[in-house]
């Protein structure tokens, strides 16, 4: 859920917190942190993953299923789908607008850093290059806007999330 009530700006006052030096030092341990949604965001504004989550283009909350498609399975995060392999994942999110500068987005592009993009045109805010979840550069903090929880049993209608969750369990056995 959304922090502190994201008053400032969604994930600002959360990056801040008394747990973050933690997590910032596990994370430079190479222990493996994965960050839905406004985790995605916190992990921007405390400077674990670059980039910022911005307002939806369209200025609305938007909460609907969208198409994923794999642009780096050779992850801990993805290693269980196919390279362009496209699968279904919802969204629920008003700030899930993915920017950082040109050179970042370079830098992202060239090394791989791109898990996920939005595929077939499902964009549902605006997010620079289609990016729907990237990584750090050593590969073990992953943050990324739609919900592949809601997605991992038959009874809440699908199961295309659950190679996400697989994947990391398979990484750290």
């Amino acid at each position: 859920g959304f922090s502190y009530g994201d008053y400032l700006r969604t994930g600002a006052i959360a990056a801040r917190g008394h747990i973050m030096p933690a997590i910032a030092k596990a994370a430079d341990k190479g222990v493996r942190i994965l960050g839905i949604c406004n985790g995605f965001q916190i992990l921007c504004e405390a400077g674990l993953l670059p980039g910022v989550l911005m307002r939806n283009a369209g200025l609305k909350f938007v909460c609907k299923e969208v198409k994923l498609e794999v642009a780096n399975a050779d992850t801990d995060f993805t290693r269980k789908y196919k390279r362009g392999e496209v699968w279904r994942c919802p969204v629920a999110h008003g700030d899930g607008n993915y920017f950082t500068d040109p050179e970042t987005l370079k830098r992202l592009e060239g090394e791989g850093r791109v898990g996920l993009r939005y595929a077939e045109g499902t964009n549902p805010n605006g997010s620079l290059n289609d990016i729907a979840g990237i990584l750090n550069e050593r590969g073990n903090v992953f943050g990324m806007m739609p919900h592949p929880e809601n997605m991992i049993e038959p009874m809440n209608g699908a199961t295309d999330g659950r190679a996400l969750f697989e994947s990391v369990l398979e990484a750290v056995a």
